[in-house]
């Protein structure tokens, strides 16, 4: 798992019947208290949380996890974003979003 702030929307015209209804984004993995950028964005989909531009989430990138969690085994997915992240703690420092 990592933490990622959501940094623009996906759209597509088609999609795989298991993705109907489901949002897709564009997340980028960041330092949990500097906010600062550790790698490329990534395409994620929103397991159902509420997730929008600007929101710092924590993305599963597991393929097999991520299936489980949307109850779809044969889902093509393999990064989810399952959580938005209001408050972190790292070594006593903390950081709020919310």
């Amino acid at each position: 798992m990592l933490v990622a702030e959501v940094v623009g929307n996906v759209w597509g015209q088609f999609k795989h019947p298991s993705l109907k209804g489901k949002q897709m984004f564009l997340v980028r993995p960041i330092d949990p208290l500097t906010e600062e950028p550790l790698g490329d964005a990534m395409l994620a989909v929103d397991g159902g949380v509420g997730a929008g531009p600007g929101s710092i989430v924590l993305v599963l990138d597991e393929g097999g996890s991520a299936r489980q969690i949307l109850g779809d085994g044969q889902a093509p997915v393999r990064t989810l974003i399952c959580g938005i992240i209001d408050k972190v703690f790292v070594n006593g420092k903390g950081k709020s979003y919310a």
